[in-house]
């Protein structure tokens, strides 16, 4: 329930969204006598579950303990991408006077966070109560818990069934330092209050200064969205540099960005102490420099929520890492599976939605569809985007060959100012292993190269797709036209001489 205290301000936009995700008169139905599918949780995961059995037939209930939608419509993927759209407009006008047009920017906070909660509330029909209801599934709002292997309990009530997903999701990490803390902040004092993803789209006044522990997607995202709109930004991670799970060459383009922006890139440091200041600023003491600002943003990691859910009386084995599933996403109780955050090292939205359809199948239907078949992209939605798909660059290294096409052999990169960053394939003899793309919308073409993988196609078939010109996914034929060019070897070109000299 602490989800609901945390939407704020409660303007006519929060309360919208509740009216959808919380109807405030909400009554739990009558449980029917057994279920073919529970689903506990009402984010991504939970919501793709439950309406693809209600879908196909089965009778499902679905439990949700806060607000439907979960962390991407709340606190995740919405509301992020409704602030970086305002800090995109901020972006394009300081970018403007490359292309020869001059212009100002005033930025209007209250107005850019109130837009936020409005475009969240625009959406938040797609996941309510409402529209679940209508497609056949039994809503209960409330906290689930295990009774026995084959049944949760929720509001006094028991829901047995025959099949179960846990699809409960994930919450941000606090570190140890911060424990026992404020979360939202409240009245300076001796501990340093914080905010996190689940807060920080609540603030109405914008801070001054703001201190971004985590230069992973959500820190860099957030880091570079208030900079933009006018925020003084001091980005700390104890890595050696930003987004360390990316190629270091995408590191580097992004982290030269975020300076361009007056944004300060503090990594490698240890933190050892987090205060408050008697003025009420915050203040990190770190190994070899501090930082101080008026609010401080967490963002170092997601920690699955099995909290309450009394897995020990269904039997399933759950760790640090969150529920413990195998390839078919089933846990340790043949009859529940997991989905999504709570289970996966992909802690992405169209991953969860992916793992739920998976658990679908093999859950009621005795299907044998693998988890690790599965091809996920993912994107940190900066300015360039930064974009990958397969094993990370360090895994490709020394095990694959390395095809670059810089952005400023593109020629829609270069007309639009935007030669700063690349597409970069990692191939064993043409089939794709893994890519990188650092460029405008890069999360766009990196769907492309995931759906090569998936089908098992091979990098020069790339050459022989038209893509229309000029668009930066045109660096996708120009890998595949290098790749064909390495396949002309010294012996092919020698007999392509002959060929040629016998027809002259």
């Amino acid at each position: 329930m602490n989800d609901i205290a945390r939407i704020e301000p409660l303007d006519e936009f929060d309360r919208r969204l509740l009216s959808h995700v919380r109807p405030p008169d909400w009554r739990n139905p009558a449980p029917k006598p057994k279920y073919d599918l529970v689903v506990i949780g009402g984010g991504t995961a939970g919501l793709v579950s439950a309406t693809g059995a209600a879908g196909l037939g089965a009778r499902v209930a679905l439990v949700e303990r806060a607000l439907l939608g979960g962390d991407c419509l709340n606190t995740g993927c919405v509301p992020s991408k409704a602030l970086l759209r305002s800090a995109r407009a901020v972006h394009e006008a300081r970018e403007a006077t490359a292309v020869g047009v001059c212009t100002t920017t005033e930025v209007d906070f209250g107005a850019v966070m109130a837009r936020v909660r409005a475009r969240r509330a625009d959406i938040a029909h797609h996941d309510s109560a409402a529209r679940l209801t209508s497609s056949g599934v039994d809503v209960f709002l409330g906290q689930a818990s295990f009774c026995a292997p084959d049944a949760v309990m929720v509001d006094g009530r028991t829901l047995h069934f025959r099949r179960a997903v846990i699809a409960t999701g994930g919450r941000p990490t606090v570190p140890e330092f911060l424990a026992g803390r404020h979360d939202p902040p409240c009245e300076s004092g001796a501990r340093a209050p914080f905010l996190t993803s689940e807060t920080i789209f609540s603030l109405t006044e914008q801070p001054r200064e703001l201190i971004v522990l985590g230069a992973g997607p959500i820190g860099c995202e957030m880091a570079q969205a208030f900079a933009l709109l006018g925020t003084r930004v001091t980005l700390i991670d104890g890595a050696p540099r930003i987004l360390p799970n990316e190629d270091a060459d995408a590191s580097a383009i992004l982290a030269r960005r975020l300076d361009v922006e007056g944004i300060r890139i503090v990594t490698g440091e240890e933190i050892k102490e987090v205060t408050t200041t008697p003025s009420g600023r915050i203040a990190i003491n770190l190994a070899r420099r501090d930082a101080t600002g008026d609010v401080l943003l967490v963002a170092i990691g997601r920690t699955p929520n099995v909290d309450g859910l009394n897995l020990a009386a269904a039997g399933v084995a759950h760790g640090p890492q969150g529920v413990q599933v195998t390839d078919r996403l089933q846990t340790t109780n043949r009859r529940v599976y997991a989905a999504g955050d709570v289970c996966s090292r992909f802690k992405f939205t169209h991953a969860a939605d992916a793992m739920a359809r998976l658990v679908i199948q093999n859950a009621l239907f005795f299907c044998r569809r693998r988890a690790s078949a599965l091809v996920i992209p993912w994107c940190t939605y900066t300015f360039p985007e930064v974009a990958h798909v397969g094993v990370t660059a360090d895994e490709a290294r020394g095990h694959a060959t390395t095809i670059t096409v810089t952005l400023g052999d593109v020629d829609r990169a270069v007309v639009d100012e935007e030669t700063d960053g690349f597409l970069r394939v990692h191939h064993r003899n043409g089939t794709v292993v893994a890519a990188t793309m650092v460029a405008p919308h890069a999360g766009e073409v990196i769907g492309q190269i995931a759906s090569v993988m998936r089908r098992g196609a091979r990098l020069d078939e790339l050459s022989s797709d038209i893509f229309p010109y000029p668009t930066v996914a045109e660096a996708l034929r120009k890998a595949g036209d290098a790749y064909r060019r390495t396949r002309v070897t010294p012996g092919v070109r020698s007999a392509l001489g002959r060929y040629f000299r016998f027809f002259r």
